[in-house]
């Protein structure tokens, strides 16, 4: 589902982007402006902790039923000329829609925007049948002619700006006029209509799939979506195995806290509803429909502590409110999701050996748990992947293992304990500058890299408190 990465590799792609001056302001811009928005709409329902609430608990009783209401949906699906296919693995997910486009001979292949299609890889998967994958979201394509991964759930290049936009259509599609954004997108809408309508398969991801009717419905904003359904011949949808919901009464709660949530509108551009192939009546859409659950990894989450994450209806709030991808960006999380929902979920689905420097990219602030529209509590989620990481997994670095059994033994004893904070101050005033450490040494050093680290106070707290209690007795 992601790169392997490493504590080194993670390390190096943190400083990497450190030093991107440029994707820090866009990312720091972007995220006030998400926040700004999702904030007006949130004070406009004046209920929205009620809405919260009510999201939380539809997305619970579908984990807690989900065999039931996948089975609903699969039935519903098959009823109106669909086919189903559970997929265990993300390897066998691609190679079934992989086995499509060879027995269809498939040349040219649309896509809407999809998280779950690059956490199968499914585009590689698909160009090694020797098909041509065109993403049909602006952002997707930016990347996708780049040749990265997104940096952001709902919007994939957003640490790219106009001009390095402008620069990669020069040299990937032969544009030739100016940084106007209007200018870009109408150079790239009228090369897609062309892929629209010389495509032989449409593939999209999936919000949310209704149980009771066996409908697909997809949350955007560009158009795009509609005509990789409606045009050509053969439509195939992923979906994570938990995006369902139980009627078209729970899917209206949700896509109103999606929308909020995520770009700050009431309601999206466009809210698109398939079920099943087209009708004998009607103008367009698939002859042929596929709706491909992706497991990966999720039924081991479910009944375990942290089966809330499947709560998430990747709205990207906790994305747009967390201090350390304000500063690192996506890239460096080595996931294509990011941020403390990226942080939680990765480990989980690609496991510790690769992921567990991820939930340490957090300052457990609580900032993603007060925004997330259906109440995942993702802090203390990331605090039990810390926990477990070192009482279960053995983890640890040795250098963190000893210091925290060093200070255990100094905190067990007032002795101990009252020495020391006595002789710190003394001890760190060769590295203190203006009452500040700006470089320290181990195990402050990968601290004040990037930030001063306060200087201790030279009287004690113990000592401070015993001087006010003469104080207030004399």
């Amino acid at each position: 589902m992601a790169m392997k990465t490493s504590a080194e590799q993670f390390k190096d792609r943190v400083e990497n982007n450190l030093n991107d001056s440029f994707m820090r302001g866009a990312i720091s811009s972007a995220q006030n402006r998400f926040q700004s928005r999702r904030q007006e709409r949130v004070n406009e329902l004046e209920n929205w902790e009620e809405w919260r609430a009510h999201g939380e608990e539809i997305r619970k009783h579908v984990l807690d039923n989900l065999d039931a209401y996948l089975y609903e949906l699969s039935e519903n699906v098959m009823k109106r000329g669909g086919h189903v296919f559970f997929a265990e693995t993300a390897e066998e997910a691609s190679q079934y829609i992989k086995n499509i486009a060879i027995q269809k001979q498939a040349k040219k292949i649309v896509k809407s925007k999809s998280m779950v299609t690059e956490e199968i890889h499914l585009n590689a998967a698909l160009e090694e049948a020797g098909c041509e994958v065109i993403e049909t979201d602006l952002g997707e394509y930016i990347i996708q002619l780049n040749h990265e991964p997104p940096s952001h759930i709902i919007a994939p290049s957003l640490h790219k700006n106009r001009y390095q936009i402008r620069d990669i259509f020069a040299e990937k599609i032969g544009y030739k006029n100016s940084e106007k954004p209007e200018e870009m997108a109408l150079y790239v809408r009228e090369k897609l209509r062309k892929e629209f309508l010389t495509a032989d398969i449409g593939i999209t991801g999936c919000n949310f799939a209704v149980a009771e009717s066996g409908t697909v419905t997809l949350v955007t904003n560009e158009g795009n979506a509609d005509l990789v359904t409606a045009l050509p011949k053969i439509q195939i949808t992923v979906m994570g195995m938990e995006r369902i919901v139980p009627t078209f009464e729970e899917l209206d709660v949700l896509v109103s806290l999606l929308t909020r949530s995520a770009v700050g509108q009431k309601i999206s551009s466009y809210v698109t509803m398939i079920t099943g192939v087209k009708g004998e009546e009607e103008s367009d859409g698939p002859e042929e429909f596929h709706l491909v659950i992706v497991d990966n990894g999720r039924s081991k989450i479910l009944g375990t502590d942290f089966q809330p994450i499947l709560q998430c209806i990747r709205c990207a709030a906790c994305v747009n409110v967390c201090p350390v991808y304000r500063h690192i960006g996506g890239h460096s999380y080595g996931s294509i999701y990011s941020g403390p929902i990226g942080a939680v979920l990765t480990p989980l689905l690609g496991g510790y050996a690769d992921f567990k420097e991820l939930p340490y990219a957090s300052t457990l602030c609580g900032a993603c748990t007060e925004v997330c529209p259906v109440k995942i509590p993702l802090h203390k989620l990331l605090h039990l992947h810390r926990q477990k990481i070192v009482e279960q997994e053995g983890k640890a670095p040795i250098s963190e293992r000893l210091l925290m059994r060093a200070f255990g033994f100094g905190a067990s004893s007032p002795q101990l304990f009252s020495t020391a904070t006595k002789i710190t101050s003394s001890m760190m005033s060769p590295f203190v500058k203006e009452d500040k450490i700006p470089s320290g040494p181990r195990p402050l050093k990968a601290w004040t890299e990037n930030r001063d680290f306060p200087a201790p106070n030279k009287e004690s707290f113990r000592n401070w408190l015993k001087e006010r209690q003469k104080g207030e007795q004399g």
